[in-house]
C-alpha cells in the first residue's frame, strides 16, 4: 500500500497507533467528507474558513467568488494553509466521564494554493465538486454561464504532507471501573439523506429526479 512521507507536521506522537499515513485511507475520507475547515495566518492573525471541496487525484480543490477576500488573498500570497476534515462515527460513552470519547476518521494536510485558471480544468472541477455534493446532479442543472464562470475562482491544493487519525471501538475505562452498574458503549453517528423537500416555487410538472 503507498503511503505518504512522514513530516514533522503530520506525525502523529499523540496515540500514535492511531495515525494512517496510507494513500488509499485518507482519500476515502477526503471523498466522504462534504467539507473541510482552511486555516491560515492574514493580516497577522489566525483566519478559519469551513468550506466544501473535492478530490481530482493527487490534488484538492476548493472555489468561492473572486470577490472574496480570503480566497484573493490565498490565490495572490500563495498563503500557507492548514486544512483539516473530520468525519464523526460515533458517541463513545464510558463508565467514567474521564474516558468518555469519539469515535472519528480525521485528516489534516499541510499545502500552499494555486489558482487555476485552465477552462478545461475549471469545468472538471466544478463538475466533480457538484456531483460530490449530489452524485448525478450535474448533468441535471444549467451550466455556468460566461459571467458566472469570470465571477468564480477555483484553488488547487497539492495533497503531499498530510496524514489520518483514526479512533473506532468500544469505550476503554480503568479496569476497575468495569464493575461498576454504569452503561457503557457507543452510539453510531451518521449523515443521511432524508427525503427531499421540494422548493415551493418549483416549475408545475417537475418531479424529484431519480438520483435523490
Amino acid at each position: 500500500m503507498s503511503e505518504f512521507k512522514k513530516t514533522d507536521r503530520t506525525t502523529i506522537t499523540r496515540l500514535a497507533k492511531r495515525a494512517s499515513y496510507n494513500k488509499e485511507t485518507i482519500y476515502a475520507i477526503l471523498d466522504e467528507a462534504l467539507y473541510c475547515t482552511l486555516a491560515f495566518v492574514l493580516n497577522g492573525g489566525p483566519v478559519q474558513i469551513p468550506t466544501g471541496f473535492c478530490r481530482i487525484g493527487d490534488t484538492l480543490y476548493i472555489h468561492g467568488s473572486v470577490g472574496s477576500t480570503y480566497m484573493r488573498e490565498l490565490a495572490e500570497k500563495k498563503l500557507p494553509v492548514c486544512l483539516c476534515v473530520t468525519c464523526l462515527d460515533g458517541l463513545v460513552l464510558a463508565r467514567s466521564a474521564f474516558h468518555h470519547s469519539i469515535n472519528y476518521r480525521s485528516v489534516v494536510m499541510f499545502s500552499k494554493p494555486e489558482r487555476i485558471t485552465d477552462e478545461a480544468e475549471l469545468y472538471r472541477v466544478l463538475e466533480v465538486f457538484t456531483n460530490k455534493m449530489q452524485p448525478g446532479r450535474w448533468d441535471d442543472v444549467r451550466k455556468p454561464t460566461t459571467a458566472e464562470w469570470k465571477a468564480t475562482m477555483v484553488l488547487a491544493f497539492p495533497i503531499e504532507e498530510i496524514s489520518a487519525k483514526i479512533r473506532t471501538g468500544p469505550p476503554v475505562d480503568d479496569e476497575e471501573d468495569y464493575t461498576l452498574d454504569v452503561w457503557a458503549g457507543t452510539v453510531p453517528l451518521v449523515i443521511e439523506r432524508k427525503t427531499p423537500v421540494t422548493d415551493p416555487r418549483l416549475k408545475e410538472g417537475v418531479s424529484i429526479p431519480s438520483y435523490l
